[in-house]
């Protein structure tokens, strides 16, 4: 088969190159090398007890079969009671669409939201993965660049000059990845106050260690919410998340998951109703955890000579500037892996303004965070 019985769609998309560092990391396990994984964010701990018990127990009572398409209403009831206690806003659970993780929600957001040639306005750096779901759907990207001295945070008066006639939607993430850093509740609300849709991707909400994160729907109803299981209550196998979504939206998106998933997991629904009602001890305790890495990171990459101008306060990453060793931020972070052997994200994963600068996850234990700052000193003495 050539390349040209491939979908233009699907030769469009790029690699996740974070996952190539992990592959590669993987391969250089398997040949008995001890590496230190700092690439991926996958929180550490094990899944709550609470959480593993609902789902087992809605196995033992055969709780097995499909569910609702826009998910149980229980587990709708308890998104919204959760965004009502969280944020004060109301949510109705006829606009919740569960699915199976955050991004089959995106992928359906985006495919009722765009036609072809329409603009998402993007922050650059930003999540990796972005761009290919509304390339996939042959819409357009407008980039705005956000920089490190305003802690990688839009520049509302940048999104301004972006917004054309084809812009459909403003994308925010906050606490964000890369850069673990927050949107303020001010530019929020000047966002919040532009004509486009703004879709939020909340997903690392909960994850917040100094300051508050808000939700989009504090300042407006002219948005979509992301949100998911995967982070916050460390279930990113068991696949499980959801959107908010305008009411006019709701029906098309719900036809679309009918016909392409049915509906999300119905086992996982369960053990997500827990995660929401009991996990609440035991989130408290990975955040405080959470923490303690964090400040020990920002300290031990700061005394490696890496910039951080501003601290990055929720989800559990450093964007670091590493542009006084490399302004080839792939080939420096498979240096580091090849001779160090300490997995890092590159910052061109995330867009071209993330060149020159390395992602590191404190997603992992302070002992291998501790080893992989020591391996990453040697290896700048090294150099």
């Amino acid at each position: 088969m050539n390349n040209r019985e491939v979908s233009e769609r699907t030769g469009s998309i790029t690699s996740f190159i974070v996952m190539d560092v992990l592959e590669k990391a993987h391969e250089m396990e398997r040949l008995g090398v001890d590496v230190i994984h700092l690439e991926v964010g996958e929180p550490d701990f094990d899944t709550p007890a609470c959480v593993k018990s609902a789902a087992c127990r809605a196995l033992e009572e055969g709780q097995t079969h499909y569910t609702h398409s826009l998910g149980l209403l229980e587990l709708r009831e308890a998104i919204c009671a959760y965004y009502q206690d969280r944020y004060r806003v109301f949510v109705e659970p006829d606009c919740i669409l569960v699915t199976a993780g955050t991004s089959p929600a995106m992928l359906l957001l985006f495919s009722v939201l765009l036609n072809r040639g329409d603009q998402v306005i993007l922050s650059d750096p930003h999540y990796a993965c972005y761009p290919n779901f509304i390339r996939y759907l042959e819409a357009d990207i407008v980039t705005v660049p956000v920089y490190e001295e305003d802690g990688f945070q839009y520049r509302p008066e940048a999104i301004v000059e972006k917004i054309s006639d084809r812009t459909k939607a403003i994308f925010i993430n906050s606490p964000s990845n890369p850069t673990g850093n927050l949107l303020s509740a001010k530019r929020m609300k000047k966002i919040a106050g532009m004509q486009p849709w703004v879709v939020s991707d909340e997903i690392y909400h909960g994850l917040v260690y100094e300051g508050t994160e808000h939700s989009i729907l504090e300042f407006t109803d002219r948005a979509f919410v992301l949100n998911g299981f995967s982070k916050l209550f460390a279930m990113t196998g068991l696949r499980l998340g959801y959107v908010i979504v305008p009411r006019a939206f709701i029906r098309p998106m719900q036809k679309l998951h009918q016909n392409f998933f049915i509906s999300a997991n119905s086992m996982v629904q369960r053990a997500g109703i827990a995660a929401l009602t009991e996990a609440d001890a035991d989130v408290a305790r990975m955040k405080e955890t959470y923490d303690r890495r964090r400040r020990f990171m920002i300290r031990r990459l700061r005394e490696l000579g890496f910039g951080i101008t501003v601290e990055p306060t929720g989800a559990f990453y450093v964007f670091a500037n590493a542009k006084h060793l490399s302004t080839d931020s792939y080939a420096l972070a498979f240096d580091i892996l090849a001779k160090a052997h300490v997995g890092v994200a590159p910052g061109i994963d995330f867009g071209d303004n993330g060149e020159g600068y390395l992602r590191f996850s404190y997603a992992n234990s302070m002992e291998n965070i501790e080893k992989g700052m020591r391996r990453l000193e040697q290896y700048l003495q090294n150099r």
